[in-house]
């Protein structure tokens, strides 16, 4: 069995093939031939949590477990496996490899939602979920202007400085006219304002994996015109950006991204709310493996 590292990853695994994997993985869904198992976690007084997710991919199944601590951060691994046979294949250090596939799964609903001609970049957030959303949504998009936003002055600086975007003073700054926007935070409560949003804009909002916590308002999911999820059956369990709004998910404007084609006519608001799936690590893995078998 192969042991991956976090390099590996990184020099294998490049954007524009995270994107094409990403836009895969969800035309299987769509068939049925690929299979996803949302994310199941165990919590202990302690405040660690252990999480776990998996899916059936092509030729490949597999699962990520990942621990975590407020105060003392996150461990990532991904073991991948032969469908056929179940005979393992290889071990990953998966804190590259998470980041890569959820900014890539941006990326996929950013080409399938925003306006074309879309230009204008507004990310709020400047940790590592941040520079993954940026770099997919710029292969997907002829972006020209970036501005960034965060809490930490330091942090944004930094990273604003790194991709060659500029600072904004409040996120509202930053956001008003962007033709695309992305969330990549740890906010418990909403950073944005609907107000803030104009018509025509898509929205990438990937920084809330739990129920009791949420990126986008209310007001701002009643509003768009089309919801795209990367899993409902997820989305029920861990969306707080929806759960809290909180939506009828009956309504025809919550669908999954694989039955996506295009976006709406007019100038829609629209919403891409990513929760990572294990299909897309297996998806993932299996191109690194692939390339080292």
């Amino acid at each position: 069995m192969l042991f991956v590292n976090e390099d590996q990853v990184r020099k294998l695994l490049p954007m524009c093939d995270a994107i094409r994997l990403m836009r895969e993985v969800f035309k299987d869904l769509r068939s049925g031939s690929a299979l996803n198992q949302p994310r199941r976690r165990l919590t202990l007084p302690t405040g660690s949590t252990l999480h776990s997710l998996a899916g059936v991919w092509g030729k490949y199944f597999g699962t990520k477990i990942y621990s975590t601590h407020p105060k003392f951060g996150a461990s990532f691994f991904f073991l991948l496996f032969d469908a056929e046979t179940a005979r393992p294949l290889a071990q990953f250090e998966a804190n590259y490899l998470g980041q890569i596939r959820t900014g890539a799964a941006s990326g996929y609903a950013t080409d399938v939602l925003a306006a074309p001609d879309a230009s204008t970049l507004a990310i709020i957030g400047s940790g590592f979920q941040a520079r993954a959303q940026f770099e997919a949504i710029c292969e997907v998009r002829p972006i020209k202007e970036v501005r960034v936003w965060s809490r930490s002055e330091m942090k944004r600086e930094e990273f604003a400085k790194s991709i060659g975007a500029v600072t904004s003073a409040t996120a509202e700054q930053a956001v008003r006219g962007a033709d695309i926007v992305a969330t990549a935070t740890s906010a418990k409560d909403p950073v944005l304002e609907s107000a803030w949003i104009e018509a025509g804009t898509h929205i990438n909002a990937m920084g809330s994996n739990q129920a009791l916590r949420r990126e986008l308002p209310s007001d701002l999911i009643a509003r768009a015109e089309l919801i795209a999820v990367d899993s409902i059956e997820q989305a029920k369990i861990e969306a707080g950006d929806l759960l809290l709004a909180p939506v009828d998910w009956g309504d025809r404007r919550i669908v999954e991204l694989a039955n996506v084609d295009a976006r709406p006519a007019g100038l829609p608001v629209t919403i891409f709310k990513s929760l990572g799936l294990g299909v897309e690590d297996v998806a993932a893995a299996a191109f690194v493996y692939e390339q080292l078998s």
